[in-house]
Protein backbone atom coordinates (compact mmCIF):
# COMPACT_ATOMS: atom_id res chain seq x y z
CA UNK A 1 0.00 0.00 0.00
CA UNK A 2 1.45 3.36 -1.05
CA UNK A 3 1.07 6.70 0.68
CA UNK A 4 -0.22 9.35 -1.73
CA UNK A 5 -0.69 12.98 -0.72
CA UNK A 6 -2.86 15.40 -2.67
CA UNK A 7 -3.38 19.10 -1.97
CA UNK A 8 -5.98 21.57 -3.20
CA UNK A 9 -9.44 22.94 -2.54
CA UNK A 10 -12.51 20.98 -1.59
CA UNK A 11 -15.75 22.80 -2.33
CA UNK A 12 -19.43 22.59 -1.60
CA UNK A 13 -21.15 21.52 -4.82
CA UNK A 14 -24.73 22.66 -5.42
CA UNK A 15 -26.26 21.09 -8.52
CA UNK A 16 -29.65 21.26 -10.15
CA UNK A 17 -31.65 18.02 -9.88
CA UNK A 18 -31.63 15.88 -13.00
CA UNK A 19 -30.99 18.06 -16.03
CA UNK A 20 -32.87 21.12 -14.85
CA UNK A 21 -31.64 24.58 -15.70
CA UNK A 22 -30.75 26.96 -12.87
CA UNK A 23 -33.89 29.00 -13.49
CA UNK A 24 -36.09 25.89 -13.14
CA UNK A 25 -34.64 24.57 -9.90
CA UNK A 26 -36.48 25.09 -6.62
CA UNK A 27 -33.88 23.02 -4.76
CA UNK A 28 -30.24 22.04 -5.22
CA UNK A 29 -28.48 18.75 -4.55
CA UNK A 30 -25.53 18.92 -2.15
CA UNK A 31 -22.21 17.11 -2.26
CA UNK A 32 -18.52 17.96 -1.88
CA UNK A 33 -15.65 17.71 -4.30
CA UNK A 34 -12.64 19.25 -5.95
CA UNK A 35 -9.83 18.11 -8.22
CA UNK A 36 -7.23 16.85 -5.78
CA UNK A 37 -9.81 15.70 -3.24
CA UNK A 38 -11.41 13.56 -5.92
CA UNK A 39 -8.05 11.94 -6.70
CA UNK A 40 -7.52 11.12 -3.02
CA UNK A 41 -10.95 9.49 -2.85
CA UNK A 42 -10.16 7.26 -5.82
CA UNK A 43 -6.88 6.11 -4.29
CA UNK A 44 -8.51 5.41 -0.93
CA UNK A 45 -11.11 3.28 -2.72
CA UNK A 46 -8.30 1.25 -4.31
CA UNK A 47 -6.76 0.51 -0.92
CA UNK A 48 -3.93 3.03 -0.78
CA UNK A 49 -3.16 5.41 2.07
CA UNK A 50 -4.54 8.61 0.58
CA UNK A 51 -4.18 11.91 2.40
CA UNK A 52 -5.78 15.19 1.36
CA UNK A 53 -4.29 18.50 2.47
CA UNK A 54 -6.28 21.73 2.42
CA UNK A 55 -7.65 24.48 4.63
CA UNK A 56 -11.34 24.76 5.46
CA UNK A 57 -13.28 27.12 7.77
CA UNK A 58 -13.87 26.30 11.39
CA UNK A 59 -17.64 25.97 11.02
CA UNK A 60 -20.22 23.23 10.33
CA UNK A 61 -19.79 23.50 6.53
CA UNK A 62 -16.05 22.94 6.92
CA UNK A 63 -16.88 20.00 9.19
CA UNK A 64 -19.13 18.52 6.51
CA UNK A 65 -16.40 18.75 3.87
CA UNK A 66 -13.96 16.93 6.13
CA UNK A 67 -16.60 14.33 7.04
CA UNK A 68 -17.28 13.64 3.34
CA UNK A 69 -13.63 12.68 2.94
CA UNK A 70 -13.43 10.65 6.13
CA UNK A 71 -16.51 8.70 5.08
CA UNK A 72 -14.64 7.21 2.12
CA UNK A 73 -11.37 6.56 3.93
CA UNK A 74 -9.29 9.63 3.06
CA UNK A 75 -6.81 10.77 5.74
CA UNK A 76 -7.65 14.31 6.92
CA UNK A 77 -5.41 14.79 9.97
CA UNK A 78 -3.33 17.56 8.38
CA UNK A 79 -6.24 19.65 7.10
CA UNK A 80 -5.83 23.17 8.50
CA UNK A 81 -8.82 25.00 9.94
CA UNK A 82 -9.59 28.70 9.65
CA UNK A 83 -10.25 31.37 7.08
CA UNK A 84 -13.52 32.92 5.98
CA UNK A 85 -15.42 30.30 4.01
CA UNK A 86 -15.59 27.14 1.98
CA UNK A 87 -15.61 27.64 -1.78
CA UNK A 88 -18.83 26.80 -3.63
CA UNK A 89 -19.57 25.80 -7.18
CA UNK A 90 -22.96 25.58 -8.83
CA UNK A 91 -23.51 22.94 -11.51
CA UNK A 92 -26.16 22.83 -14.21
CA UNK A 93 -25.83 19.44 -15.90
CA UNK A 94 -26.18 19.47 -19.68
CA UNK A 95 -27.86 16.93 -21.90
CA UNK A 96 -27.61 16.06 -25.58
CA UNK A 97 -26.40 19.19 -27.40
CA UNK A 98 -26.76 21.47 -24.33
CA UNK A 99 -23.46 21.75 -22.47
CA UNK A 100 -23.09 21.69 -18.71
CA UNK A 101 -22.45 24.98 -16.94
CA UNK A 102 -20.38 25.69 -13.82
CA UNK A 103 -20.57 28.90 -11.77
CA UNK A 104 -17.83 29.47 -9.19
CA UNK A 105 -18.29 31.24 -5.86
CA UNK A 106 -14.90 30.65 -4.30
CA UNK A 107 -13.30 34.07 -3.82
CA UNK A 108 -11.66 34.51 -0.39
CA UNK A 109 -12.09 30.83 0.44
CA UNK A 110 -9.94 29.39 3.23
CA UNK A 111 -7.45 27.74 0.88
CA UNK A 112 -7.16 30.91 -1.21
CA UNK A 113 -5.66 32.73 1.76
CA UNK A 114 -3.68 29.81 3.20
CA UNK A 115 0.11 29.97 3.49
CA UNK A 116 2.88 27.44 4.06
CA UNK A 117 2.81 28.40 7.75
CA UNK A 118 -0.55 26.58 8.02
CA UNK A 119 1.08 23.21 7.27
CA UNK A 120 3.95 21.07 8.50
CA UNK A 121 5.06 19.76 5.12
CA UNK A 122 8.02 17.90 6.60
CA UNK A 123 5.58 15.79 8.60
CA UNK A 124 3.02 15.55 5.79
CA UNK A 125 5.51 14.13 3.30
CA UNK A 126 7.25 11.83 5.76
CA UNK A 127 6.97 8.34 4.28
CA UNK A 128 5.02 9.56 1.24
CA UNK A 129 5.50 7.88 -2.12
CA UNK A 130 3.60 10.29 -4.36
CA UNK A 131 2.30 13.86 -4.38
CA UNK A 132 -0.41 15.09 -6.73
CA UNK A 133 -1.62 18.61 -7.46
CA UNK A 134 -3.48 20.30 -10.29
CA UNK A 135 -3.35 23.60 -12.13
CA UNK A 136 -6.56 24.60 -10.37
CA UNK A 137 -4.91 25.28 -7.01
CA UNK A 138 -2.31 27.82 -8.23
CA UNK A 139 -5.11 29.52 -10.19
CA UNK A 140 -7.16 30.23 -7.06
CA UNK A 141 -4.91 33.03 -5.81
CA UNK A 142 -1.30 34.19 -5.75
CA UNK A 143 -1.10 32.93 -2.18
CA UNK A 144 -2.31 29.48 -3.27
CA UNK A 145 0.32 29.45 -6.04
CA UNK A 146 3.05 30.20 -3.49
CA UNK A 147 1.64 27.50 -1.21
CA UNK A 148 1.74 24.99 -4.06
CA UNK A 149 5.40 25.69 -4.78
CA UNK A 150 6.25 25.37 -1.09
CA UNK A 151 4.58 21.95 -1.01
CA UNK A 152 6.41 20.89 -4.17
CA UNK A 153 9.80 21.88 -2.76
CA UNK A 154 9.07 19.92 0.41
CA UNK A 155 7.93 16.86 -1.55
CA UNK A 156 11.03 16.83 -3.76
CA UNK A 157 13.27 17.27 -0.71
CA UNK A 158 11.77 14.01 0.57
CA UNK A 159 12.28 12.23 -2.77
CA UNK A 160 8.56 12.01 -3.46
CA UNK A 161 7.33 11.39 -7.01
CA UNK A 162 5.17 14.27 -8.24
CA UNK A 163 2.30 14.34 -10.72
CA UNK A 164 0.36 17.32 -12.02
CA UNK A 165 -2.94 17.49 -13.85
CA UNK A 166 -2.69 20.77 -15.75
CA UNK A 167 -6.46 21.42 -15.56
CA UNK A 168 -6.82 24.86 -17.16
CA UNK A 169 -9.83 26.80 -15.85
CA UNK A 170 -10.55 29.92 -17.89
CA UNK A 171 -12.96 31.18 -15.24
CA UNK A 172 -10.08 31.34 -12.75
CA UNK A 173 -7.19 32.79 -14.76
CA UNK A 174 -5.92 33.70 -18.20
CA UNK A 175 -3.72 31.52 -20.36
CA UNK A 176 -0.93 34.10 -20.03
CA UNK A 177 -1.03 33.95 -16.22
CA UNK A 178 -1.31 30.16 -16.27
CA UNK A 179 1.78 29.79 -18.47
CA UNK A 180 3.82 32.14 -16.29
CA UNK A 181 2.98 30.34 -13.06
CA UNK A 182 2.79 26.74 -14.26
CA UNK A 183 5.95 26.80 -16.37
CA UNK A 184 7.86 27.54 -13.16
CA UNK A 185 6.14 24.69 -11.28
CA UNK A 186 6.91 22.11 -13.97
CA UNK A 187 10.52 21.83 -12.73
CA UNK A 188 9.18 19.73 -9.84
CA UNK A 189 6.92 17.43 -11.91
CA UNK A 190 7.69 13.84 -12.92
CA UNK A 191 4.35 12.87 -14.49
CA UNK A 192 2.37 15.48 -16.44
CA UNK A 193 -1.33 14.82 -17.11
CA UNK A 194 -3.74 16.92 -19.15
CA UNK A 195 -5.63 17.17 -22.40
CA UNK A 196 -5.06 19.07 -25.62
CA UNK A 197 -6.58 22.32 -24.27
CA UNK A 198 -4.55 22.12 -21.06
CA UNK A 199 -1.29 21.58 -22.96
CA UNK A 200 -1.98 24.61 -25.14
CA UNK A 201 -3.40 27.03 -22.57
CA UNK A 202 -1.12 26.11 -19.66
CA UNK A 203 2.17 25.26 -21.34
CA UNK A 204 1.84 26.56 -24.90
CA UNK A 205 1.91 23.22 -26.75
CA UNK A 206 -0.79 22.51 -29.34
CA UNK A 207 -1.23 19.17 -31.15
CA UNK A 208 -1.54 19.75 -34.87
CA UNK A 209 -4.68 19.07 -36.94
CA UNK A 210 -6.77 17.89 -33.98
CA UNK A 211 -10.45 18.79 -33.56
CA UNK A 212 -12.09 17.18 -30.53
CA UNK A 213 -15.44 18.71 -31.42
CA UNK A 214 -15.59 16.79 -34.68
CA UNK A 215 -13.80 13.79 -33.19
CA UNK A 216 -10.81 14.20 -35.51
CA UNK A 217 -7.91 13.19 -33.26
CA UNK A 218 -4.50 13.07 -34.94
CA UNK A 219 -2.47 10.98 -32.52
CA UNK A 220 0.80 11.81 -34.27
CA UNK A 221 0.27 15.40 -33.15
CA UNK A 222 0.05 14.30 -29.53
CA UNK A 223 3.25 12.28 -29.80
CA UNK A 224 5.01 15.28 -31.28
CA UNK A 225 4.06 17.68 -28.47
CA UNK A 226 4.73 15.02 -25.82
CA UNK A 227 8.29 14.76 -27.14
CA UNK A 228 8.62 18.55 -27.03
CA UNK A 229 7.27 18.68 -23.46
CA UNK A 230 9.72 16.00 -22.33
CA UNK A 231 12.59 17.82 -24.00
CA UNK A 232 11.69 21.10 -22.26
CA UNK A 233 10.67 19.83 -18.81
CA UNK A 234 12.24 16.34 -18.58
CA UNK A 235 8.95 14.71 -17.55
CA UNK A 236 9.19 10.96 -17.03
CA UNK A 237 5.75 10.50 -18.56
CA UNK A 238 3.35 12.78 -20.40
CA UNK A 239 -0.29 11.68 -20.45
CA UNK A 240 -3.38 13.05 -22.16
CA UNK A 241 -6.99 12.06 -21.84
CA UNK A 242 -8.85 12.04 -25.17
CA UNK A 243 -12.49 13.03 -24.98
CA UNK A 244 -14.60 13.11 -28.15
CA UNK A 245 -17.82 14.93 -27.31
CA UNK A 246 -20.52 13.63 -29.64
CA UNK A 247 -22.88 15.45 -27.26
CA UNK A 248 -23.07 16.29 -23.55
CA UNK A 249 -24.60 12.84 -23.02
CA UNK A 250 -22.42 10.82 -25.40
CA UNK A 251 -18.61 10.84 -25.31
CA UNK A 252 -15.79 8.75 -26.64
CA UNK A 253 -13.10 8.31 -23.98
CA UNK A 254 -9.52 7.11 -24.23
CA UNK A 255 -6.00 8.32 -23.42
CA UNK A 256 -2.42 8.26 -24.61
CA UNK A 257 0.96 8.25 -22.88
CA UNK A 258 4.59 8.88 -23.81
CA UNK A 259 7.59 7.48 -21.93
CA UNK A 260 10.74 9.57 -21.73
CA UNK A 261 12.98 6.57 -21.13
CA UNK A 262 11.65 4.13 -23.74
CA UNK A 263 10.45 6.75 -26.27
CA UNK A 264 7.23 4.72 -26.60
CA UNK A 265 3.85 6.28 -27.38
CA UNK A 266 0.76 4.27 -26.48
CA UNK A 267 -2.95 4.83 -27.13
CA UNK A 268 -5.42 3.05 -24.85
CA UNK A 269 -8.64 1.24 -25.54
CA UNK A 270 -11.51 3.63 -26.32
CA UNK A 271 -14.84 3.56 -24.48
CA UNK A 272 -18.12 4.92 -25.79
CA UNK A 273 -19.88 6.39 -22.74
CA UNK A 274 -23.58 6.98 -23.22
CA UNK A 275 -25.70 8.12 -21.53
CA UNK A 276 -23.38 10.06 -19.24
CA UNK A 277 -24.71 10.40 -15.70
CA UNK A 278 -22.12 12.93 -14.44
CA UNK A 279 -18.88 13.88 -16.17
CA UNK A 280 -17.63 16.20 -13.41
CA UNK A 281 -14.62 14.55 -11.81
CA UNK A 282 -13.98 12.44 -14.89
CA UNK A 283 -10.47 13.77 -15.35
CA UNK A 284 -9.72 13.42 -11.64
CA UNK A 285 -10.84 9.80 -11.66
CA UNK A 286 -8.53 9.25 -14.64
CA UNK A 287 -5.58 10.78 -12.80
CA UNK A 288 -6.39 8.75 -9.69
CA UNK A 289 -6.53 5.56 -11.69
CA UNK A 290 -3.23 6.21 -13.47
CA UNK A 291 -1.50 7.08 -10.19
CA UNK A 292 -2.87 3.88 -8.68
CA UNK A 293 -1.43 1.91 -11.57
CA UNK A 294 2.00 3.46 -11.11
CA UNK A 295 2.17 3.04 -7.32
CA UNK A 296 0.92 -0.54 -7.76
CA UNK A 297 4.01 -1.16 -9.87
CA UNK A 298 2.16 -1.65 -13.16
CA UNK A 299 3.93 -0.86 -16.43
CA UNK A 300 2.91 2.46 -17.97
CA UNK A 301 0.56 0.91 -20.52
CA UNK A 302 -1.33 -1.05 -17.87
CA UNK A 303 -1.44 2.01 -15.60
CA UNK A 304 -3.00 3.99 -18.43
CA UNK A 305 -5.62 1.31 -19.14
CA UNK A 306 -6.54 1.20 -15.45
CA UNK A 307 -6.99 4.98 -15.42
CA UNK A 308 -9.15 5.03 -18.55
CA UNK A 309 -11.39 2.24 -17.25
CA UNK A 310 -11.72 3.94 -13.86
CA UNK A 311 -12.74 7.20 -15.48
CA UNK A 312 -15.21 5.55 -17.82
CA UNK A 313 -16.95 4.14 -14.76
CA UNK A 314 -16.94 7.55 -13.03
CA UNK A 315 -19.13 8.94 -15.81
CA UNK A 316 -21.90 6.63 -14.56
CA UNK A 317 -21.85 7.95 -10.96
CA UNK A 318 -23.46 11.16 -9.66
CA UNK A 319 -21.26 13.53 -7.69
CA UNK A 320 -17.56 14.39 -7.83
CA UNK A 321 -16.22 11.24 -6.18
CA UNK A 322 -15.48 8.06 -8.13
CA UNK A 323 -17.03 5.49 -5.81
CA UNK A 324 -15.87 2.33 -7.55
CA UNK A 325 -13.73 -0.52 -6.30
CA UNK A 326 -10.45 -1.80 -7.65
CA UNK A 327 -12.20 -5.02 -8.71
CA UNK A 328 -14.78 -3.11 -10.75
CA UNK A 329 -12.08 -1.18 -12.58
CA UNK A 330 -10.00 -4.27 -13.25
CA UNK A 331 -13.08 -6.08 -14.52
CA UNK A 332 -13.81 -3.33 -17.04
CA UNK A 333 -10.16 -2.93 -18.02
CA UNK A 334 -10.10 -6.67 -18.61
CA UNK A 335 -12.83 -6.35 -21.21
CA UNK A 336 -16.19 -6.68 -19.42
CA UNK A 337 -18.26 -3.62 -20.24
CA UNK A 338 -21.55 -5.49 -20.48
CA UNK A 339 -23.19 -3.84 -17.48
CA UNK A 340 -24.86 -7.15 -16.61
CA UNK A 341 -26.31 -7.51 -13.12
CA UNK A 342 -23.76 -9.02 -10.72
CA UNK A 343 -25.54 -11.72 -8.72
Amino acid sequence: MAKVVTMGEIMLRLSTPGNQRFIQADELDVCYGGGEANVAVSLANYGHEAEFVTKVPENPIGDCAVAALKKVGVETKNIARGGERLGIYFLESGSAMRASNVIYDRAHSSIATATAADFDFDKIFDGADWFHFTGITPAISDSAAELTEAALKAAKAKGVKVSCDLNFRKKLWSSEKAQKVMTNLMQYVDVCIGNEEDAEKVLGFKPGDTDVTSGDLKLAGYKDIFEQMVEKFNFEYVISSLRVSHSASDNGWSACIYSRDTKEFYHSREYRITPIVDRVGGGDSFAGGVICGFVDGKDFKSALEFGVAASALKHTIPGDFNLVSRAEVENLAGGDGSGRVQR
